[in-house]
């Protein structure tokens, strides 16, 4: 073999090595030809209410004095977090009703840090259906003349926002007879 081609193979021959093992090892980091491929990264999940999902309150599950469901599935874990005396993180997907024209719903983690991402609603009701008046975080008004935000703010951070005897809310102006009155007065069609 010449020398000049030897001497190039000496000089050349390192780089090239380089070269593949580079190539091979982000290959197999991007999932390429090596049969090895990164997981893919889980797509968050949401829930975006619409006045379809605000059925009868009796179509939900009754705890204590209020409402639960959870339209993405996740009941059983909204229902554990309800029931538990020390509280717990609602799964995304959870709607909390107490009357039938007020709603919270869980959205997903960092929609809104202040409300501990929860969505507020203000609706409608008549035995045709939902209307969906006013939906937000920290300016929905309840009939009370009250801000969602601000009531629920009272809550004990291990309750995760959700107002009940002894979790740290200011009271509410009527008691649990006339709200009782309310829940059974639901319009809606149950089916």
């Amino acid at each position: 073999m010449p020398s000049a081609i030897r001497r190039a193979l000496i000089t050349w021959t390192p780089a090239i090595v380089i070269a593949v093992v580079v190539a091979v090892g982000l290959g197999a980091c991007s999932g390429g030809d090596s049969g090895h491929q990164a997981a893919a990264p889980k797509p968050r999940q949401d829930f975006v209410a619409q006045a379809g999902d605000f059925r009868n309150l009796h179509t939900m599950t009754k705890v204590r004095n209020f409402y639960v469901d959870n339209r993405l599935g996740h009941l059983d874990q909204a229902l554990a977090v309800a029931n538990s005396p020390n509280g717990g993180t609602y799964p995304v997907g959870t709607i909390i009703q107490l009357v039938p024209q007020e709603a919270m719903v869980k959205r997903h983690k960092g929609f809104s840090p202040a409300t501990r991402d929860w969505e507020f609603f203000f609706l409608s009701v008549t035995p045709m259906g939902t209307t969906i008046e006013k939906r937000g975080t920290a300016d929905v008004v309840n009939r009370f003349g009250g801000n969602c935000a601000s009531c629920h703010q009272g809550a004990a951070a291990r309750f995760d926002g959700v107002c009940e005897e002894n979790h740290g809310c200011a009271p509410l102006p009527i008691g649990p007879d006339v709200f009782h009155a309310i829940q059974e007065s639901d319009p809606r069609p149950l089916g």
